[in-house]
């Protein structure tokens, strides 16, 4: 095996921390051919589709991408904005706000970056330029609070495969999951009590998570439990009865069973029950994205409406809230413990002292830089 060549190192240099929020990814464009591309990409790993890789590489090539190409980059075009893609728009924000956020609780120095599992910027493009800034303590963040293998665990794999063509790799650390978070449930009942109070309270309260296959629960994936405990973590902060919410799944993709039950039949189902007002969120999502924006806030919405319902609330993702926000930032924090990020003005000054001292040292002994 071969190793990317280190770039080139200046002996004295201080050693940087970095925090990588990740999220799924979204194509370049709403067209046809970038849609193609991220879609490739997206269903091509063998995390989220675990079909045999020859007969789903026939299915993917001659079937799905010829047909669903087209019909999704218009989907993506009625959502998309002047600034793009609502989901890279959202994260690059929240990334920006994170860094400022760390900043404000005495981290000097940590760099937040955005990177995409899929798409750009991509993570091995991220974790190289991190690198080239003298970074060597790293933690990933996910934009996913529940853990599934088909999301958190596809990270790990692109990071560990980046990492396994560099000579010197830097001090990892893998935030797994945050669906129980105090801040993270306390951020999702803000958002719910904020849109309660300018909008009044519906007759049901609908959270839809992305599903998986319900093969995945079968063989010990702990996605489903733990959206199920975010549900019922968040419901006990709103004071919510059991027969006040539902919880369900969206976005099933293919002919399996997936995790049920479905959100769309469940809203006809609460429409024809005679259900006038319902309010959805979207706790799984912490940016809005396709799946929120027009497959919950426009399909989703029609759905209700046809089967009789009378007044249907989308209430957005967290995005850039500023409850959130500081919720990111205790997450990150306490996944940072150790690392010196915290130093006063007179540490920050011995360690630039002591970078000097170790520099003319090196050259001393005949270090090119």
């Amino acid at each position: 095996m071969s190793f990317q060549t280190e770039p080139p190192y200046t002996h004295g240099s201080i050693d940087r921390s970095a925090v990588v929020l990740v999220n799924l990814g979204t194509p370049d464009a709403p067209t046809s051919s970038a849609v193609r591309r991220y879609l490739k990409q997206f269903l091509s790993d063998p995390r989220v589709v675990e079909i045999p890789r020859l007969v789903w590489w026939f299915i993917l090539n001659l079937i799905i991408l010829p047909f669903r190409s087209g019909q999704s980059a218009k989907k993506y075009a009625s959502i998309w904005t002047r600034e793009g893609s609502p989901l890279k728009v959202h994260t690059q924000k929240q990334a920006k706000l994170l860094a400022g956020a760390l900043a404000e609780r005495g981290h000097d120095g940590v760099t937040v970056a955005m990177a995409m599992r899929y798409g750009s910027p991509s993570l091995p493009e991220v974790l190289a330029q991190l690198k080239s800034e003298g970074c060597e303590r790293i933690a990933i963040l996910p934009a996913y609070p529940q853990y599934s293998g088909t999301t958190t665990g596809s990270i790990y794999d692109a990071v560990f495969a980046h990492y396994a063509t560099v000579r010197n790799v830097p001090e990892l650390r893998f935030i797994k999951q945050y669906h129980e978070h105090d801040t993270y449930i306390d951020a999702l009942r803000d958002s719910v009590l904020n849109h309660w109070d300018a909008h009044g309270r519906p007759d049901k309260l609908v959270m839809s998570f992305h599903g998986v296959p319900k093969r995945t629960l079968l063989l010990g994936d702990p996605y489903h439990c733990q959206c199920l405990k975010t549900a019922r973590l968040l419901a006990e902060k709103l004071k919510l009865s059991k027969d006040q919410y539902v919880v369900t799944f969206q976005s099933r993709f293919g002919k399996a069973e997936w995790l049920q039950p479905y959100t769309a039949p469940t809203l006809v189902a609460l429409a024809q029950q005679g259900v006038k007002r319902v309010d959805l969120l979207c706790p799984g999502f912490t940016s809005d994205c396709l799946e929120t924006l027009e497959e919950i806030a426009m399909e989703a919405k029609h759905d209700f409406e046809t089967a009789g319902g009378q007044h249907f609330h989308y209430i957005a993702c967290l995005n850039e809230t500023p409850k959130w926000i500081a919720g990111l930032a205790e997450i990150a924090e306490q996944h940072m413990i150790g690392w010196p990020t915290m130093k006063t003005a007179a540490q920050r000054e011995a360690d630039k002292q002591a970078g000097e001292q170790a520099r003319t040292a090196a050259l001393a002994l005949g270090a090119a830089n």
